[in-house]
């Protein structure tokens, strides 16, 4: 089935998510209380709320996106993946991201795909967009869509074969089946420190580009086709 579908119908992409402020201190004590509770199952008594919340970037009611990359196939004349992101401010990147959807990839063929997104990357944007009161774009409208309707596709899905306990991380995911590690300078838990910290949105950008590139690899492995090779990566 995954051969029938047209790469070039297919969106590729990774989010990077960052704690809405640097600081626990920052939040109200209302959002402090919100925030003990909500994280008091993971954090068990092993961390107080403040010593936990540098994880805070995790949960969309209390993270934002610093990026959204993209990525995908163009086979006009021979074989290029493109590549983009949109960075900075959060409601921007989800404008842009929104106006993409809404003028490239409208069509009901067209589909979304990451790695963990159905969990992770979906919805996470679909509740950064209904906080900043931007409306759903249909790709994220799930409401009423039968399974069979919606228009993603998941990598760590297509992995697990219908095994519903299994999970295997891109990094892992790459390594066993052969693609460039992804994972080469920085890692998710590190996104954090480097955007507060060190201020260096440029290295989250490129760290979230590599992950979408990854995406696209992964689904070219799992089709039995040739991965990319650098030249035909085009970053926009």
């Amino acid at each position: 089935m995954l051969h029938r579908i047209n790469l070039e119908h297919i969106l590729f992409l990774d989010i990077e998510t960052v704690p809405e402020q640097e600081h626990f201190i920052a939040l109200s004590e209302t959002q402090q209380h919100l925030w003990a509770d909500k994280t008091k199952y993971q954090r068990k008594e092993e961390f107080t709320p403040e010593e936990f919340y540098d994880r805070a970037g995790i949960w969309a009611e209390f993270g934002k996106i610093v990026c959204i990359s993209v990525g995908f196939f163009n086979h006009s004349g021979k074989r290029s993946f493109r590549v983009t992101s949109f960075f900075g401010d959060e409601k921007k990147i989800l404008l842009d991201f929104k106006n993409l959807l809404e003028t490239h990839f409208n069509r009901p063929h067209h589909l979304l795909c990451g790695h963990n997104a159905k969990e992770f990357d979906f919805p996470y944007i679909a509740r950064r967009m209904i906080i900043h009161k931007i409306s759903l774009p249909p790709q994220l409208d799930l409401f009423g869509k039968k399974p069979w309707e919606v228009p993603h596709l998941d990598t760590l899905e297509l992995w697990k074969f219908g095994d519903y306990k299994h999970y295997t991380s891109l990094k892992l995911l790459t390594n066993i089946l052969g693609i460039p590690s992804p994972k080469d300078d920085i890692d998710g838990s590190q996104v954090r420190g480097v955007f507060y910290e060190d201020g260096d949105l440029d290295r989250i950008v490129i760290y979230c580009e590599k992950d979408t590139i990854a995406v696209a690899q992964v689904i070219l492995r799992l089709r039995q086709e040739e991965l990319l090779h650098e030249n035909e990566i085009v970053s926009v």
